[in-house]
């Protein structure tokens, strides 16, 4: 690539980590494309193109998100590589954008590996906990953390020194019975996330609920979108529903107060 130098590699090598670290922990600009494009503008010393493309970014990604254990693209990491891209080889946003994207794609394969590994890390971590073993449990778990660090640090080293064209071979190189697995595991992964999910919420308490919205979407083929704002105006109905009774209570008990 040209116009760009070592030290703005390693700076957009570490923004890429930060980024994931944000994702993973802090959550402060989780899905701002925007924010990360800014950032790499500045980096690439052209804060102009970075808006421009974390804008464009940030439109392609709208609804786009990882539900449960799912692995979607990486808008904001393909935005970070875009911008550098655009601004260092100069040939405009589209070049930009279409090698930002291939990185995203390529993200995809490193999140379902890093989030199988994490599985590992995970139950290592659940036995240093029973066994008292607290020191040994953070440590094990920020080898979690960097893991997921690396998942958007490497595409982004690689696609900033080497071009986008080693990173479309990489992704087009790859073996279909590894890509098969990939794939296979990414789709088991959100139904995974969603029932660990579920053991956390009232769902018996709800189930009624739960069953409509699974009867809408699968035998009705009614989008998420839709089946969100009808859980909205149940959530609604019943919020009123809630605050009527709670008032005839009050109102009742008032009254005995009075007597």
């Amino acid at each position: 690539m040209n116009n760009i130098n070592l030290v703005q590699v390693i700076l957009l090598t570490v923004l890429a980590a930060l980024k994931a670290y944000d994702y993973h922990c802090t959550q402060v600009c989780i899905f701002n494309s925007v924010f990360w494009g800014a950032m790499a503008g500045l980096i690439m010393g052209d804060l102009q193109t970075g808006l421009y493309v974390g804008g464009t970014m940030q439109l392609m990604s709208l609804g786009v998100v990882g539900i449960g254990g799912s692995s979607a693209p990486d808008y904001p990491l393909a935005t970070i590589i875009a911008t550098a891209i655009s601004v260092s080889t100069g040939a405009g946003m589209d070049i930009g954008l279409t090698a930002g994207i291939a990185v995203g794609m390529l993200f995809v394969q490193l999140d379902i590996i890093a989030k199988l590994i994490n599985g590992a890390i995970g139950r290592k971590a659940q036995e240093y906990c029973n066994a008292g073993q607290f020191d040994a449990m953070d440590h094990i778990i920020l080898v979690s953390v960097v893991l997921m660090m690396l998942t958007s640090a490497i595409p982004t080293f690689i696609a900033v020194t080497l071009g986008s064209t080693v990173v479309t071979l990489i992704v087009d190189t790859l073996p279909a019975w590894f890509t098969t697995g990939l794939s296979v595991a990414g789709g088991l992964l959100p139904a995974v996330g969603l029932t660990m999910l579920m053991t956390y919420m009232p769902t018996s308490k709800y189930f009624a609920y739960l069953l409509i919205g699974f009867v809408l979407n699968a035998y009705l083929g009614v989008p998420v979108l839709g089946i969100a704002m009808i859980g909205i105006a149940c959530a609604l109905l019943f919020y009123q529903q809630r605050m009527k009774e709670m008032s005839g209570v009050a109102v009742v008990e008032g009254g005995l107060e009075d007597e």
